[in-house]
């Protein structure tokens, strides 16, 4: 009886264990890619429904505006605990996807196409809720480590699209609206599995911190490379089902590998705990003297002259109610949501993204397009694609960990790291609009590695610079300028001088727009102009970036993490006071 009230006490501590809790939030991250998996399907809803091709593209707009707007998920985490904003979110991610696949499974009338908008902005939303629910509590929970713990949850979501490419192969086989159902309940699913295991937790030391961080890192990197070698190799051999469901089962067992870590490590302190104390061999009984009465401060005691009216202490709240906005905390320290938003350094970093997140989103829409107008096959063109997702992880987890060890080594502002991955995305630009053999691989490469080292850089640098008491809705907010530098680079330049290009073409061969379904550019020179405007704008914003730079380089220089080591340590000494308490009893 006692051996298993051990092992039920054992498999309580590791469920409600810090470290289950991260596997918990891994799996979760892992389910919540599916806007990038719009490509694979958007072709069946197009074919079924009888959209046009300007139809589809207003689809995939609604789809990038819910996945970036997530003030709602954001202001409902300020009021509400983490297990509700994971039920909302799984409930619109099921009610909202599940509404696309019995429209292309015409299980209901055909909708109109704001109903269908609506359906697919609603689905991709609540990404968000599943952001905000476990990767926030994350990172409130090991606020010394908030740069690795975001690049490795982060890198989960770059590839997630992998992960349900692989399931969906090996469970429907290669059917694209089966891939719509999956993607609407299996996050759900993740989710509600877990609801409960996501919470805030007391924050404290853990020596063996660092060693499992880096185990985690470790196992995405595993991960990241079998998802490329079964990509290359799926596209070059024909797999069979069998074939499918092994390697599906290989990418299971890397993804549930950090559940072996956590039973591992609350094994281990499991141990420690139930170690007899040795009482002290003597107990020394003092009795504390009075403590000196404290001095009286100026805000406990009325000055008042006998001659003169009473000296009024300065209060800035009671004089005006905006008082707080205009006096920002320092650097570091918690914000509030209006003194954060109308704050020089978040305008900074809300142009930054506006121009590195907005080109890089542009490249990776126009990618296929780029690839037919060069002459490359459709073949190679999935490569593309598969090779950014993949390397969008590279770049999460390089500005997670790398990141981290340089500012704590070398002290560089994380900014600056930012404002180099905005150098990149420009070389990527020029690339294509420059275009050489195997010019367009090496872009893929260096747009989804900035990509994904800018989003979680800022993600990281918002946590830092402006506190976690409110960062759920901060963290939301600032990346509501990368969805707006989309449409405006996407759209409003890309598009237009694409157009513009094909345009040229048709008059060269005699014909007009009403003689062709759609336009067409072959040839270099369709996105040499429109590429050009993107580099330039990429180095508009790595020279903004560097002005955060200097504003932030003093703040950098310090200990940005002092307040939680303080924090840790006084509950680290409560805890031993506690356990000391309870051995003298």
């Amino acid at each position: 009886m006692a051996t298993t009230g051990g092992c039920c006490g054992y498999l309580f501590q590791v469920i409600s264990g810090r470290w289950f809790m991260m596997f918990a939030s891994f799996l979760i991250m892992a389910g919540a890619g599916a806007t990038y998996l719009f490509g694979v399907y958007s072709k069946e809803i197009k074919t079924t429904l009888g959209y046009d091709q300007s139809t589809l593209n207003l689809l995939g707009t609604c789809k990038d505006l819910g996945a970036n707007v997530g003030v709602l998920s954001g202001l409902l985490a300020e009021v509400a605990p983490p297990w509700f904003v994971l039920l909302v979110g799984s409930v619109m991610n099921f009610a909202g996807y599940f509404m696309v696949w019995l429209a292309v499974m015409k299980k209901i009338p055909k909708p109109k196409v704001w109903q269908m908008c609506l359906y697919i902005c609603i689905g991709a939303n609540s990404q968000n809720f599943a952001n905000t629910g476990s990767l926030v509590t994350c990172v409130k929970n090991f606020p010394e480590s908030r740069g690795m713990m975001l690049g490795i949850m982060k890198g989960f979501v770059g590839l997630s699209g992998a992960v349900f490419t692989q399931l969906y192969l090996s469970i429907y086989g290669n059917d694209a609206k089966s891939m719509i159902l999956l993607i609407g309940w299996l996050p759900a699913l993740i989710s509600l599995v877990f609801v409960y295991t996501i919470r805030p937790l007391k924050v404290s030391t853990h020596p063996n911190e660092l060693k499992v961080f880096y185990e985690y890192l470790y196992i995405t990197i595993a991960l990241a490379l079998l998802m490329m070698g079964l990509t290359i190799a799926q596209k070059e051999v024909h797999f069979s089902h069998y074939a499918y469901v092994g390697s599906t089962i290989a990418v299971c067992v890397l993804i549930f590998s950090p559940l072996a870590i956590a039973f591992r490590e609350e094994y281990t302190s499991w141990k420690l705990k139930k170690q007899p104390v040795l009482p002290p061999t003597s107990l020394l009984v003092l009795d504390q003297p009075p403590a000196p009465p404290k001095s009286e401060s100026i805000s406990e005691i009325e000055l008042v002259d006998s001659h003169t009216q009473p000296i009024e202490i300065d209060n800035k709240e009671d004089q005006c109610c905006c008082a707080g906005i205009c006096n920002p905390p320092k650097r570091g320290e918690d914000y509030g949501i209006l003194q954060a938003l109308l704050s020089v350094d978040m305008l900074i970093l809300f142009v930054a993204t506006f121009c590195g997140l907005g080109c890089s989103l542009t490249s990776m829409d126009n990618l296929g397009q780029i690839g037919e107008s060069l002459g490359y096959k459709q073949h190679t063109i999935n490569t593309f694609v598969s090779l950014v997702s993949i390397w969008n992880y590279f770049g999460r987890v390089f500005a997670g960990f790398v990141s981290e060890v340089i500012l704590l080594k070398y002290k560089i502002p994380r900014p600056m790291i930012m404002a180099l991955s905005l150098l990149i995305s420009a070389l990527s630009n020029i690339f294509i609009a420059f275009p050489f053999p195997g010019s367009v691989y090496i872009a893929s490469l260096l747009v989804g590695f900035s990509f994904g080292a800018q989003l979680t850089l800022l993600f990281i640098i918002i946590s830092e610079l402006f506190g976690l008491k409110y960062y759920s809705t901060l963290f939301n907010c600032g990346q509501l300028a990368s969805p707006l530098g989309s449409y405006v680079l996407s759209v409003l330049v890309v598009g237009k001088l694409y157009d513009r290009e094909a345009l040229k073409q048709l008059a060269e061969k005699g014909m007009t727009r009403s003689m062709v379904k759609e336009l067409t550019c072959i040839g270099k020179q369709c996105y040499r102009l429109s590429f050009l405007v993107l580099a330039g704008v990429n180095i508009f914003g790595a020279v903004i970036t560097f002005i955060l730079v200097m504003r932030t380089r003093k703040y950098y220089s310090g200990d940005i993490y002092k307040r939680f080591k303080d924090e840790m340590a006084t509950n680290d000494k409560k805890e031993m006071g506690s356990s000391k308490h309870v051995a003298a009893k």
